[in-house]
């Protein structure tokens, strides 16, 4: 809330005159809303607004309005690689980046190694791309230990998968109530 009232205070509030610094806006929401929030933000101040403005994200999708808002442009700090730790160029470059380095940061802030160990392998789940019935990133299960539950398999892994190829198949519009009743049932006892 506070920073929404902030953005809003902002929106609200700038002329063309003024210089807006803006960092992470809709961090403190769920992805989807985060990036659709950061995207409205970053339209209203190009487009409605024409103030200069500085926005720091991490919402690689915000890289994409340079090619649709007139006067948009991305850049990125210089970044190197070597022997998996990150050095940090202090180098401003243009264009955007496709790689985030938030583990690396953490491990160089002082979080626990096993913390650090444990993020790389949710990051490495996630960056498969596998998600669950409900469209959301299977995260792999931790070991085993006192504090951690088991992670349910998805309906739509293995075997699973076949299954959901024929929801996909089917022509719902098309379907009356009876039939599409009748073809749940079929696939229920298919399973």
């Amino acid at each position: 809330m506070v920073e929404m009232s902030e953005a809003a205070n902002i929106l609200n509030n700038a002329t063309p005159r003024s210089l807006v610094i803006l960092d992470e806006v809709g961090r403190g929401t769920s992805t989807f809303d985060g990036v659709a929030l950061a995207w409205a933000v970053t339209e209203h101040l190009a487009s409605r607004l024409g103030c200069r403005t500085l926005f720091a994200t991490h919402y690689h999708e915000l890289t994409e309005l340079a090619d649709v808002l007139e006067g948009v442009a991305n850049f990125n700090v210089a970044v190197r690689e070597w022997q998996d730790q990150v050095v940090f160029l202090h180098k401003i470059l243009q264009g955007g980046t496709d790689k985030s380095y938030g583990v690396h940061v953490a491990r160089l802030a002082g979080v626990p190694r096993e913390v650090v160990e444990r993020a790389r392998q949710i990051l490495s789940g996630l960056e498969s791309a596998h998600l669950d019935a409900d469209g959301r990133p299977r995260i792999a299960p931790a070991e085993p230990g006192p504090h951690v539950r088991q992670v349910q398999l998805t309906l739509f892994e293995g075997e699973g998968s076949a299954l959901a190829d024929q929801l996909r198949r089917l022509d719902l519009d098309a379907m009356t109530p009876i039939e599409a009743l009748n073809k749940l049932r079929e696939l229920r006892d298919n399973l």
